[in-house]
């Protein structure tokens, strides 16, 4: 079928985390940030930085060294949780208010918050407003129908001098399939 026309249940993105079916995960930084880092922070410290369908990306930690508040939001637990352990991070965890079976992990040092709920039940209201955006698939992994509603939520969370980095792809649909 046309990619234009496909939907993953959020049910068929949590059996790839639990099958290691995540070839999308990078294990090192995604070279594009380090390339275009200076944009994204634009001469400014101590950023909040968002980080739309997270996983584990190992960028979070990162950032958060480098002095930055790093929220990110991820369906998946179990890819939230090996965040953490894979960077020996501790953490707590607590309800978010609101949002029916959602849940926050924080690090104990306070400087990550990662979401465990859909993208669609956050809001500016719950989560603020951020500085920066590194959008490294997120948009590639929102179903296509859905694409215009999560551009307008990411212009709803972002300060007016924010910058935000998105990686796509283009290509021939028919010489590569998926």
């Amino acid at each position: 079928g046309s990619q234009k026309d496909r939907v993953l249940s959020e049910e068929e993105w949590l059996k790839k985390w639990e099958m290691g079916n995540i070839g999308f995960h990078k294990e090192r930084g995604h070279p594009l940030l380090q390339k275009y880092l200076d944009v994204l922070l634009n001469g400014r410290t101590g950023l909040r930085i968002f980080f739309p369908l997270c996983g584990k990306a190992v960028e979070m930690k990162w950032l958060a060294d480098m002095g930055h508040s790093i929220v990110g939001v991820e369906i998946s637990e179990q890819a939230l949780r090996e965040f953490f352990a894979e960077h020996g991070l501790s953490y707590c965890e607590e309800p978010v208010p609101g949002i029916s079976g959602a849940k926050k992990l924080q690090s104990t040092s306070g400087n990550i918050s990662l979401y465990c709920c859909s993208i669609y039940d956050l809001s500016s209201s719950i989560i603020g407003k951020f500085d920066g955006v590194w959008d490294r698939g997120a948009l590639v992994a929102v179903n296509p129908c859905d694409r215009q509603r999560y551009g307008s939520l990411m212009l709803t969370l972002m300060e007016k001098n924010s910058s935000y980095l998105l990686v796509t792809v283009a290509y021939d649909p028919s010489k590569h399939k998926g």
